[in-house]
């Protein structure tokens, strides 16, 4: 559909069961694929991203076998693919576009990864000198430093080091990780500048760990990839539920607690989570929201903010969990004065430029905002506006402004579908929690 017009909501209140992790998904998938035996997969992610990373690993010639329980059985290629010629496309998903593109460059073979537009748009020049220094052959279909790209085979020089840049994105030193193992020799690569996102290098990590691989970390500025290390397969693991789609719930479950809705809990994710963005709840909680958490589930209401009819507002650094922030960004609507979110920089290059993508939709409800390189100051409005919200194809803007509704108006979100990318059920799982102003 087009649009989608959600009405004012009174309150939200109930219990969600998480969809799984979208960035665990496509490690897993990634992994089985490249390990030696076949893995049984539970609770995978089922959307846009998983989707496109399953099609190119059968287009490189991995089965993947549905079963009826819901699972998914990966037969291990042993780290070689056994087709060596073919052109992927990724879509927006920079989870597959770049891991693929590292382990494609020590595949052996001719190939050629595109996506949609935006994906054209979105950097991968530090990732790609990093695989040319150990010796990879990638050419630049379209402007330099960023896809499409074609890689052939190459002599690669094994072992050694190799520096990366981490102020971009994480997901250059994740995917040079992921990718190392196939060389056989000792690698340590050295992280140029400060490393952002590192929860889900940690994520990356432990992924490799229960694949048998096991990287020595030195910090966040030195990791070493040991010699004569291979993956080799779990035979079953589970994908825990996606802690950044929980932040939508969290928050409603807070916001709505302050005017007698709430509690809402999420399952799937909690105490024993690997995902850094189980720290949203810190956010929440300096927000003056009650937050309370089992081994794998999470609740949250209004608390202490809940008799002053209004969060507080905050000043906090999001590097850590910028998907998340988001969230905040939103929920600082409902806050008793202005909000800063500093250190965002890494929104500039993810689906769309979510700085000024969220500056702009914000003020359509009514807030002022003032944006910078890498942070928003948010003062919301006495009271929201109606707004036609657009959502640039993210589906983090369209499951970020739908919080917007909790607030006594109207809002119209723009193309919906893209929430297709991490959870396709979005609006239908909000839906069932909610009960709408009369």
């Amino acid at each position: 559909m087009d649009y989608l017009d959600l009405a004012p909501l009174r309150r939200v209140r109930g219990t969600v069961k998480l969809p799984g992790s979208k960035s665990i998904s496509n490690r897993i998938l990634l992994l089985s694929a490249l390990a030696e035996g076949n893995t049984r997969i539970r609770d995978l992610l089922d959307s846009d991203d998983t989707r496109r990373m399953r099609d190119a690993l059968r287009s490189l010639g991995v089965v993947c076998e549905s079963a009826g329980d819901g699972t998914l059985k990966v037969h291990g290629t042993g780290g070689a693919f056994a087709v060596k010629a073919a052109e992927l496309f990724l879509g927006n998903a920079g989870t597959a576009f770049r891991p693929l593109t590292a382990v494609l460059a020590f595949a052996g073979g001719h190939y050629r990864l595109t996506g949609v537009p935006r994906m054209h748009e979105r950097p991968i020049g530090d990732l790609v000198d990093a695989l040319r220094h150990l010796g990879a052959d990638i050419e630049y279909l379209g402007q330099p430093g960023y896809p499409p790209l074609a890689i052939r085979p190459a002599a690669l020089r094994a072992g050694g080091e190799v520096a990366i840049r981490g102020d971009v994105s994480s997901q250059f030193l994740t995917a040079l990780l992921l990718a190392l193992p196939l060389t056989g020799a000792r690698t340590e690569v050295k992280v140029k500048g400060e490393l952002i996102s590192k929860p889900y290098v940690d994520i990356t990590l432990n992924t490799m760990h229960r694949f048998g691989v096991n990287v020595e970390r030195e910090g966040w500025a030195r990791f070493v990839v040991p010699a004569d290390c291979r993956y080799t397969s779990p035979g079953e693991i589970y994908v825990e539920g996606d802690a950044s789609s929980a932040s939508y719930f969290l928050a409603a479950g807070a916001i709505s607690g302050l005017t007698g809705g709430g509690p809402v809990r999420v399952e799937g994710v909690g105490r024993a989570s690997i995902q850094g963005d189980v720290r949203f709840t810190e956010a929440l909680e300096l927000m003056g929201a009650k937050v309370t958490m089992g081994e794998n589930w999470i609740e949250a209401t209004a608390g202490a903010a809940a008799g002053r009819g209004k969060l507080h507002a905050i000043d906090a650094d999001f590097n850590h969990i910028p998907d998340a922030a988001m969230t905040i960004a939103v929920a600082a609507l409902f806050a008793d004065g202005p909000s800063r979110l500093g250190n965002i920089g890494s929104w500039r290059v993810k689906e769309t430029d979510r700085i000024a993508a969220m500056a702009t939709e914000l003020r359509k409800l009514g807030a002022q905002v003032e944006e910078g390189p890498d942070w928003l100051r948010i003062t919301p409005p006495a009271a929201l506006r109606p707004a036609t919200i657009d959502t640039y194809d993210d589906h983090r803007m369209a499951m970020s402004f739908s919080l917007a509704a909790l607030g006594g108006v109207g809002v119209r979100i723009n193309e919906p579908g893209c929430v297709a990318k991490t959870f396709p059920e979005y609006f239908a799982v909000l839906a069932e929690i909610s009960e709408t102003a009369s």
